[in-house]
């Protein structure tokens, strides 16, 4: 099987599809695989890592795409990448379909691509075993982006997220009690700050009580506790997850008109669209804007910037689905792994996510 790894082309995209390690145990097991040059560079890899575990260094994008079987990406292909797609590829990343263009959706059924979302690979159980190490890393990267631009100096009110003696630490409001939102809550707990987690699911407020030992306080996400909690806010976070469709919306944009002159909204649900009605995407290159009068920090590819840490997390996380797919063929991976086969977007021309196509449906 040729295997390929492109290089990322959204903005300060530093995360790869495959490690040189991973590389190895694929070419000793038979396969090709080809590295577009530099694809590695960000998250530490040189050309010459990948060659001396067996890899093939091509030097286009239009090449990689057009040699592989199988296409290991970490973000949503850009229009171009979408263009590059030939008859019959299978490609996998983090794709995130459910907020994506209508066009691009087509172009997928119109190739018969197989798309795999590595965001909606679940288990029986609801867990989603590779979005689990990503969403950690974002959560934990939450509260150094927002001890930044809470700084006068980046445009915040100037507060210290943990205080001082004599001063009250920052009021941190964390909307869903999921992966990347316990890990956002455990770093803000750790600088000293107040932090409020909301969430619909009382046993899982139950949990967080007794995880964080009554160093939170829980709520029930109703829309009047919402609107409650977004007046007092000074760092407000989205982390609302539900695998393979849009985030729903919980913050209108009367909330944020109640949130104190230059708070912090960091939008984690963004890359599904978002949860708050105010967000919109951005990049790391110019990440953040007023709206409101209230600072939003909206990149999809948070954790895009932590190409070491970000790209060994997945890699650990996607290699059994990878190395089964390369051993046995997409096919019989499928019918072997029911987990897998929740991650497959569209295959053979169709679409296998109902929520994919009931979204699809609401936007004609």
């Amino acid at each position: 099987m040729n295997i390929c790894i492109p290089k990322e082309r959204r903005d300060s995209e530093y995360r790869v599809g495959l490690t040189p390690a991973a590389v190895r145990l694929l070419n000793d097991a038979g396969h090709t695989c080809y590295i577009e040059h530099e694809a590695g560079l960000g998250s530490g890899f040189s050309d010459y890592a990948y060659q001396q575990a067996g890899g093939q260094i091509v030097y286009s994008g239009e090449e990689i795409y057009g040699r592989a079987d199988f296409l290991i990406k970490v973000a949503r292909p850009t229009q171009v990448e979408f263009n590059w797609m030939r008859e019959g590829q299978t490609v996998a990343g983090f794709l995130h379909l459910a907020a994506g263009q209508s066009d691009k959706i087509k172009s997928l059924l119109d190739k018969n691509i197989a798309a795999i979302g590595l965001e909606i690979i679940q288990e029986e159980d609801g867990t989603l075993p590779v979005m689990i190490p990503v969403s950690q890393a974002g959560g934990r990267m939450v509260p150094q982006v927002a001890a930044k631009l809470s700084q006068n100096n980046f445009g915040g009110k100037g507060i210290l997220l943990g205080g001082v003696p004599g001063v009250p630490p920052a009021e941190v409001v964390i909307l869903g009690g999921g992966t990347a939102g316990t890990a956002a809550a455990r770093n803000f707990i750790g600088l000293g700050a107040a932090v409020y987690i909301l969430d619909r699911n009382l046993e899982r407020l139950r949990e967080l009580d007794r995880r964080f030992q009554g160093q939170v306080v829980t709520m029930v996400s109703h829309p009047f506790n919402i609107e409650r909690v977004c007046r007092f806010a000074d760092v407000l976070v989205g982390a609302v997850l539900i695998p393979g469709e849009r985030a729903p919306l919980l913050v209108n944009r009367d909330m944020v008109k109640s949130m104190r002159p230059r708070s912090v909204i960091i939008d984690l649900s963004i890359d599904q669209g978002g949860c708050i009605e105010t967000s919109r995407p951005t990049t790391h290159s110019n990440p953040t804007y007023l709206e409101e009068d209230v600072i939003h920090y909206c990149v999809p590819n948070m954790t895009g910037v932590l190409g070491r840490t970000a790209t060994h997390a997945l890699n650990n996380a996607s290699w059994p689905f990878v190395q089964m797919i390369a051993e046995i063929g997409l096919e019989k991976a499928l019918d072997e792994s029911p987990s897998l086969k929740r991650g497959l977007y569209t295959h053979q021309g169709e679409i296998l996510q109902s929520t994919l196509q009931d979204s699809l449906e609401g936007r004609r």
